[in-house]
C-alpha cells in the first residue's frame, strides 16, 4: 500500500480506533481487497488455487501485507516498533481470544479450519522489528538467519495450509523463500539504501573492495556490479535448489510455487540483462514475462527443469 493508504487504514483500525468489529463476510471482502489491489501478481497466483483455500490465503497476505507496512511506511522507527508490538497483541489474541481488527477476524477463520502454527506469524514480526535497528549484515549465514524469520515462514504456512509436513519439503520451500528474499533485495538495493539499509552482507563488499559509502549513494562501478552479480547467483543457486518441492506438494500449490520461484528467476535474469545495474533505472518483469511464467504454471506446475542461463560481466573479478 502507499503510505496515504497505509495511515489511512491505520486511523480507521489502529490501536486507537473506536470502530466497532466488522463482521466476518465484511473483513474477508477487506483481505481480498487489499491482496489484490497491492500486488498483481498475487491476483494471477490466487486465480490458480482452488477456490475453497483462496480466501485463506487473501487472508494471510493481508496479515503480511501489514505487518511489512507497519516496518517500512510509518517513517518513525520508534512508531513503528509500538505499532508492531500492537500487532503482535492482535496476532496473539487471534489464536486465543477475542479480536477486533478486519485482518485478524478473517484470519481467526482460516486458523479455526487449518492447522497453522502460531511460531511461523511471531517470527515474520520479529524479523520487522528487526528491522527497525539493524541496518547492516556481515554475512550470507547472518541474511540466512534474517530470512529464515523474514520470508521462509510464509512458505512455511502455505505447506502447512497445504497440509504438508514432510521435513525435505520444509527444507526446499526454505530454499525458495530465501532466494526470493534475496533476488527483492537485488532488485531493491536503491530502495533500502534511501532506508539507510544495506541487505548486501560486508563480505561481499570487502571482497570487492566496495565502500558503504559507495552503496548508499549508488555509484555504479565495474566492482559494485561485480558483487551484485555475486549475490544474483546466491539467489538464483537457492531458487534452482528448491524447485523440486513442485514434486511433493498438492498441484493446486505446485502452480504457485512455479509462478513465484520463477518470477523470482526472471527479476535475476533481468538485472543479468541490465549488465547488473539497478540503480540507474527500476527491475521489473514485463507482462509478456508474467503471461509466458502463468502459462507456464499452468501447463507444466510440476517441472524442474531450468535453463542454463550464464551471464557475463566483462572480466570475471575474484
Amino acid at each position: 500500500m502507499g503510505k496515504d493508504i497505509v495511515l489511512a487504514d491505520l486511523k480507521r483500525f489502529g490501536p486507537s480506533s473506536s470502530a466497532l468489529p466488522m463482521d466476518v463476510r465484511l473483513a474477508k471482502k477487506y483481505c481480498k481487497n487489499l491482496a489484490e489491489r497491492h500486488y498483481e501478481n498475487f491476483s494471477k497466483a490466487s486465480f490458480l488455487l482452488p477456490a475453497s483455500i483462496r480466501q485463506d490465503f487473501f487472508n494471510i497476505y493481508a496479515y503480511c501485507r501489514w505487518s511489512d507496512d507497519l516496518a517500512d511506511e510509518i517513517g518513525n522507527a520508534a512508531d513503528s516498533l509500538r505499532l508492531l508490538e500492537w500487532w503482535r497483541s492482535e496476532l496473539l489474541a487471534c489464536f486465543s481470544g477475542t479480536v477486533k481488527h478486519p485482518v485478524f477476524i478473517a484470519l481467526k477463520e482460516t486458523i479455526r479450519v487449518h492447522p497453522l502454527s502460531l511460531e511461523h506469524f511471531e517470527h515474520l514480526l520479529d524479523a520487522f522489528v528487526q528491522d527497525q535497528s539493524v541496518f547492516r549484515y556481515s554475512s550470507q549465514q547472518e541474511i540466512s538467519e534474517y530470512c529464515s524469520g523474514s520470508a521462509n515462514p510464509v512458505g512455511r504456512i502455505l505447506l502447512q495450509l497445504a497440509h504438508v509436513e514432510d521435513l525435505n519439503a520444509l527444507a526446499l520451500c526454505d530454499h525458495i523463500c530465501t532466494g526470493l528474499q534475496i533476488a527483492n533485495f537485488c532488485q531493491d538495493i536503491r530502495q533500502d539504501a534511501l532506508r539507510g539499509r544495506i541487505y548486501m552482507p560486508r563480505a561481499i563488499w570487502e571482497r570487492f573492495q566496495i565502500s558503504e559509502l559507495e552503496i548508499l549513494e549508488g555509484r555504479v562501478t565495474d566492482n559494485l556490479r561485480f558483487a551484485l552479480k555475486d549475490w544474483v547467483d546466491s539467489a538464483r543457486t537457492h531458487l534452482v535448489r528448491g524447485l523440486p518441492l513442485v514434486r511433493m506438494t498438492p498441484r493446486w500449490l505446485a502452480r504457485d510455487i512455479q509462478l513465484f520461484a520463477r518470477g523470482g528467476l526472471t527479476i535475476l535474469d533481468n538485472i543479468a540483462m541490465s549488465d547488473f545495474n539497478v540503480w540507474d533505472r527500476p527491475i521489473e518483469v514485463t507482462q509478456r514475462q508474467k503471461l509466458v511464467l502463468l502459462i507456464r504454471a499452468i501447463l507444466s506446475p510440476r517441472s524442474i527443469h531450468v535453463a542454463d542461463r550464464t551471464h557475463s560481466l566483462g572480466s570475471e573479478k575474484t
